[in-house]
């Protein structure tokens, strides 16, 4: 639906998440409204800095009966929105099993654990094992770049990078390529290889990966699992950050280690 149409609706309008009446302004999606109000969807795909996107499917909800994307889907006076139900939260897991098993993520050794969405919704949806067999795919770890380590064996094709690195910072410097299962993150340089592309340490599209396939290089343990932002409470639980966060989003670690210095 057109701006122009949603221009005219009062400021007051509200929809139904699963009972609870949520107000929205014109333009919003349903996911936007639903955060601002303090009510939580699930989703990885999402940033409040960039358009939805609506390739995760985490966030789908049943609006009106039917099957359909929160990121995506305008909120509308009078929706009736289910959410937090068993059957959608089974669904949502089935979709997180697929993602541990068809990359491989082992949070114990990982430097993004207690900052990593994927991890966080695993623990808030309660999924207690990966059910399917893993794949253990073979993919390119590029540590050439001097401040920057990609490792696409922990990418869930979000494409946050891609559409930060083309839309924000002017230089689409990954791109996606490949069908199906082979699908693939690739970087826009003469060789392939991060350290001949554009992405500089300030670049948005180096902070903005919700897992650990892209991070800054020597920040990795400066601050200890334990202390970090989704050990603090469950990802259900911080709703408001997860609407105003903001990027190029400066690691925690390297806050951590300038304070130390200066000190």
């Amino acid at each position: 639906m057109s701006d122009n149409l949603n221009s005219g609706l009062d400021s007051t309008a509200t929809f139904s998440i699963d009972g609870r009446r949520v107000p929205f302004e014109a333009g919003q999606t349903i996911l936007q409204a639903a955060l601002a109000a303090g009510v939580y969807i699930p989703h990885l795909c999402n940033h409040p800095d960039l358009k939805p996107h609506g390739s995760c499917k985490m966030c789908t909800v049943i609006v009106n009966g039917r099957n359909g994307s929160a990121c995506t889907a305008r909120a509308m006076p009078g929706l009736e929105v289910e959410n937090d139900t068993p059957a959608l939260n089974d669904r949502r897991r089935v979709l997180l099993q697929m993602l541990f098993v068809e990359g491989n993520h082992f949070c114990p050794g990982c430097e993004k654990s207690g900052n990593c969405q994927l991890q966080a919704l695993a623990y808030d949806l309660e999924m207690l094992a990966p059910h399917f067999r893993h794949a253990f795919p073979a993919r390119v770890v590029d540590a050439s770049h001097p401040d920057i380590w990609l490792d696409l064996n922990r990418c869930i094709m979000c494409e946050l990078c891609v559409r930060a690195s083309r839309d924000l910072d002017g230089k689409s410097v990954f791109m996606l390529a490949g069908r199906g299962t082979n699908s693939r993150v690739v970087v826009n340089s003469p060789s392939g290889l991060l350290k001949d592309s554009a992405l500089t340490i300030d670049d948005r599209a180096a902070h903005i990966c919700p897992v650990g396939a892209i991070l800054p290089k020597r920040v990795g343990y400066a601050v200890p699992i334990g202390e970090r932002q989704f050990d603090q409470a469950t990802i259900g639980h911080q709703v408001d950050y997860l609407a105003k966060r903001t990027i190029p989003i400066r690691p925690v670690a390297a806050e951590t280690a300038a304070a130390t210095e200066g000190n």
